[in-house]
């Protein structure tokens, strides 16, 4: 996603002249709240996965209800994708003083709105299961507990993203 991302960048700053593509580049790579969602987006990821095997086989259950780790993992993906990458064709998609929740990034706000729209998103791609989800869940032990999830936040993510994109 990220190579993809930069591509896409690089080829808009060196065909349309547009300095704020590095920038965005730049200051994303060297956030400390981003770096810091990174880290927690794979402690959470490498925790749960070990979790929610060791649950699966004490429980006898592929699934278990009571594995909540997997939402959690989801759910902070959807929010990493959806809201830090950045909208490279706006000057600034800095976050201002009208009642943010938190920060995902240095520029980036998590707002009321994002949680909503990312929390519903998610939901919906999570009970639907597009493609691969659903084929994720027959991997074994804890990788296909999360593995689902992981695919409903990319797409929700993306969602969001594009939602963020459209001005919504």
């Amino acid at each position: 996603m990220w190579i993809f991302y930069g591509a896409v960048s690089l080829y808009i700053w060196a065909h349309h002249g547009n300095a704020t593509v590095g920038w965005h580049m730049s200051s994303l790579w060297n956030d400390p709240f981003f770096q810091m969602q990174i880290v927690l987006a794979i402690l959470v990821a490498l925790i749960g996965t070990w979790a929610a095997g060791k649950a699966a086989k004490f429980w006898h259950q592929n699934d278990p209800q009571r594995v909540v780790i997997d939402e959690v993992s989801g759910q902070h993906l959807t929010l990493l994708l959806g809201c830090a990458v950045p909208i490279w064709w706006r000057v600034s998609d800095a976050w201002s003083d009208h009642d943010p929740l938190g920060l995902i990034t240095w520029h980036s706000a998590l707002n009321w709105k994002y949680l909503l729209v990312g929390f519903i998103l998610f939901r919906l791609f999570d009970i639907w299961k597009p493609f691969p989800a659903r084929q994720a869940e027959s991997l074994p032990g804890g990788w296909g507990i999360m593995a689902d999830d992981w695919m409903a936040g990319v797409y929700a993510g993306i969602s969001l993203w594009l939602a963020r994109a459209a001005g919504l």
